[in-house]
């Protein structure tokens, strides 16, 4: 349901989770030696799951069990923050390009997906996996066209910049994909890929936030 706060947690995050509800409070060091890690370690995981509002801390006192109290107004902070405030350079090729090239390109533009693009119109989007099954299934790498393997409109999930960052993460958990266009409407009615926003993008959104 929209507004619920909705988690996946890791392994290692619900052990934390677990540690402090049995120890609470309890300071970060300590967490750490219980899980055999160090404290630099944990830092990322304590970041997300206080901005997830599930564990909170005091300073000299530690962490302990925030409970359901504060869902609220994680949810209002992660609402209020654009995609447009987040989002990176889309990488885009043509249909015409080939797998090939297409594998040399998401490496070393170092990203998740590439946007297929012609005349300005979003036309397509190629994923890592895409690239690897083309791969794994034979044949001249530098003679197929992505055209062929990538996924189009009406499939292609996608956002606006007026979306928030939490209506973003929300797509991309409920179809399991890493990255998302954020388009703008062109005169014929075709879409433009002005940004993408990613797992990454919005991790490091969350991470600042708990700074």
């Amino acid at each position: 349901m929209k507004g619920e706060l909705k988690i996946k947690l890791s392994e290692r995050q619900n052990l934390i989770i677990e540690i402090i509800e049995k120890n609470q409070p309890i300071t970060g060091e300590a967490i750490a030696e219980k899980l055999g890690l160090t404290r630099a370690t944990l830092r990322p995981d304590l970041a997300v799951l206080s901005m997830c509002g599930l564990i909170d801390a005091k300073p000299k006192v530690g962490y302990f069990s925030a409970g359901k109290k504060n869902k609220k107004e994680v949810f209002e902070k992660l609402s209020s923050i654009k995609v447009s405030d987040i989002k990176s350079v889309p990488v885009n090729v043509t249909e015409s390009t080939s797998v090939y090239d297409a594998i040399v390109t998401i490496f070393l533009e170092n990203v998740g997906t590439l946007f297929v693009v012609e005349n300005e119109a979003l036309k397509g989007v190629i994923s890592r996996k895409d690239l690897l099954k083309a791969a794994m299934g034979g044949g001249d790498l530098n003679a197929i066209p992505v055209g062929i393997i990538m996924t189009r409109k009406p499939k292609i999930v996608y956002c606006t910049e007026d979306d928030s960052m939490y209506d973003a993460a929300e797509k991309i958990i409920e179809n399991e994909v890493d990255c998302l266009p954020i388009v703008t409407p062109l005169p014929d009615g075709e879409l433009k890929a002005v940004g993408r926003v990613s797992k990454t993008n919005i991790t490091k959104a969350i991470l600042e936030l708990a700074k």
